[in-house]
């Protein structure tokens, strides 16, 4: 597989150093061939780049930037759990896309489209994926959207 960093660093994006567990859980899990990635908010640059609910407090474009943000982010955690080895990941199975809303509010459809067109161009087929998602009233740190992952590989 093409290095995926450089495919990121081409669409604009940086890998990030992957963030720790904030609480008592782990950022990822290898099992059964496959890597569950736990929620990722829309970190940028070690700041929360989207709070609020949307559409009163970010934008729904703001807000499908920060859904692709969280996928760069789901997608450092399974780079930490491939010990980098790119090769091993076979596909994107599911993600699941969690959009702080206001009452009222029916685009998470859209928000989501963020987080799943970043993975399509950055992995190609292998970022296909089955998706929900899903409009809620809070989520972390406030923040606007978060995203989780679940992908296949070999090896694991």
């Amino acid at each position: 597989m093409a290095d995926i960093r450089e495919r990121l660093a081409a669409l604009g994006y940086a890998m990030p150093e992957p963030s720790a567990a904030v609480a008592n859980y782990v950022p990822w899990v290898v099992t059964g061939g496959q890597v569950v990635v736990s929620g990722q908010l829309p970190f940028r640059d070690g700041t929360l780049a989207a709070k609020g609910a949307v559409p009163s407090a970010v934008t729904v474009e703001a807000a499908k930037d920060a859904a692709a943000w969280c996928a760069v982010n789901a997608l450092a955690q399974v780079e930490q759990a491939l010990d980098g080895d790119w090769d091993r990941l076979e596909r994107v199975v599911r993600i699941g896309v969690f959009v702080c809303s206001d009452a009222g509010f029916a685009g998470q459809a859209g928000i989501a489209n963020g987080a799943s067109d970043l993975l399509v161009e950055a992995l190609g087929e292998r970022g296909r994926h089955a998706r929900a998602a899903v409009g809620v009233i809070a989520l972390p740190l406030g923040a606007a959207v978060e995203v989780e992952l679940m992908v296949a590989v070999r090896g694991g």
